[in-house]
């Protein structure tokens, strides 16, 4: 059976570093996704990302690693929040691997929610999946929202002092954010130290890998919750993107 997915993913040029991170299971699951995405696609331009390379490494491959390479810590069976989930990715990437966990996936536009609704029906995830169609600057101040959730990630939303404003008021005081960022600079991790002080947040860890068939650096930061983010962050939507702490 490992033969055969060997030759089926050399078939479709899969990258080899993908056989390392999923199962057969898994990635016969992105093989659908990746389908119903493009079925979407020519209704609503949801993603440039969907073919060879850019949909496997850029996607894929981009979306799976981080929660495989830190070995010290369980990402199992966990309350996960993707904030700007786009068409999915993380979010949808992250309930494939790991399919005990709940998920909630929100975004701000009607129309990329609809669509995940749509890859949700038409897809058999093993996960309790909700899709919100709202911002998470009004979100966070609800209780039923706030500092409930193991994991929060973004990908592709904002910088990292932006970000953690979203994220940090979301986590559980043992929660953990998963900031997703291209390049990384000490400019960059003043900024966010900067940021973190003020949300009552503390950085825990960082890690970079150069991506597979060139597709560039990728630095993946860890962040957590000192004590519970003070009541007025996130500020009204727009702010946190318009102003940086």
């Amino acid at each position: 059976m490992i033969k055969n997915l060997y030759l089926e993913m050399r078939k479709q040029n899969i990258p080899e570093e993908i056989f390392s991170l999923i199962t057969e299971e898994e990635i016969n699951l992105f093989q659908e996704l990746q389908i119903k995405i493009k079925e979407l696609n020519y209704k609503t331009n949801l993603t440039r990302l969907i073919d060879g390379d850019d949909y496997w490494v850029s996607q894929v491959f981009d979306s799976v690693w981080p929660f495989r390479t830190f070995q010290n810590i369980n990402f199992d069976n966990k309350k996960f929040l993707d904030i700007g989930s786009g068409c999915g990715f993380p979010g949808l990437a992250y309930a494939i691997t790991h399919s005990n966990s709940e998920i909630y996936l929100v975004d701000s536009s009607r129309k990329k929610t609809d669509a995940i609704k749509t890859l949700i029906k038409k897809i058999n995830f093993k996960n309790n999946i909700h899709v919100i169609n709202n911002r998470i600057e009004n979100l966070a101040h609800e209780s039923s929202m706030r500092n409930n959730f193991n994991i929060a990630t973004t990908r592709a939303v904002s910088n990292p002092s932006t970000v953690s404003e979203y994220i940090l008021p979301m986590l559980k005081k043992e929660g953990l954010g998963i900031l997703y960022c291209g390049k990384w600079t000490e400019d960059e991790s003043k900024n966010l130290n900067k940021t973190l002080a003020i949300l009552e947040g503390k950085f825990r860890e960082k890690k970079q890998i150069l991506l597979p068939r060139s597709k560039g650096t990728r630095n993946i930061v860890l962040i957590q919750p000192k004590n519970f983010c003070p009541e007025i962050y996130p500020r009204k939507a727009g702010k946190p993107e318009k102003n940086p702490l």
